[in-house]
């Protein structure tokens, strides 16, 4: 089973890389709307400081989601999704594989060109170690909770916007966490408690939205 679930994280990962434009479009709205802020507010290092945290976070949010919608479209529509429900393998080890394949491909990518993003914002060192340490916690959490709202809206027209509105309503806790303990970091106090709720969440979503997402899966099916 090992084996299989090995050649399913590489098949994702070969066709993502193969259709290299949808693959850039979360990044580079990312690097477009954390660029557009400066322009809006000001150019004030003070400023920039102050809101660089929440724009990062809120710019990962709405990147992630620009490229969840086709974390099950392709493979629902040639049939792929079912024949892996009819193979045998437990669907909620498959969406954890698309899932890892979604982060891999779309949010890592976003991770890494954050320290740049976090200069230009003006954020010290310890505020940045915040937030990576924020991001590698609440990604994982955002592309779990995503995977099952796009399993809802799977068969719907225009699922896109519908997935947005489920969506960002359950994210605004990690959010909230997440800036608080840069805030934190920023005043030069312990932030290990908003990083545990996070990491509480992370788990708690790791155990029951994959078998969420694979019911909600069979549900579209039928």
């Amino acid at each position: 089973m090992t084996a299989k679930l090995t050649g399913l994280l590489r098949r994702d990962l070969a066709l993502a890389y193969r259709q290299k434009a949808e693959l850039m479009q979360p990044l580079i709205f990312f690097l477009i709307v954390i660029s557009l802020f400066p322009l809006g507010v000001g150019p004030g290092p003070q400023t920039l400081q102050k809101i660089g945290p929440g724009v990062i976070w809120v710019a990962v949010l709405l990147s992630s989601l620009l490229g969840m919608e086709r974390l099950f479209r392709d493979d629902f529509n040639d049939g792929w999704l079912e024949q892996m429900m009819l193979s045998g393998l437990p669907l909620s080890l498959v969406v954890l594989i698309k899932v890892a394949a979604h982060w891999l491909t779309c949010i890592l990518p976003l991770l890494l060109v954050s320290p740049l993003l976090a200069l230009f914002l003006n954020l010290t060192p310890p505020m940045y170690q915040a937030l990576l340490l924020s991001l590698l916690l609440g990604t994982p959490l955002l592309s779990l909770v995503g995977a099952t709202g796009v399993a809802l809206t799977l068969g719907l027209q225009r699922g896109g916007v519908l997935l947005s509105l489920l969506l960002l309503p359950l994210l605004v806790p990690l959010l909230i966490f997440a800036t608080s303990a840069v805030d934190a970091a920023a005043l030069q106090l312990s932030y290990n408690g908003q990083l545990a709720i996070i990491g509480a969440l992370f788990l708690l979503a790791l155990a029951l939205t994959p078998l969420a997402t694979a019911h909600a899966l069979r549900v579209s099916q039928n």
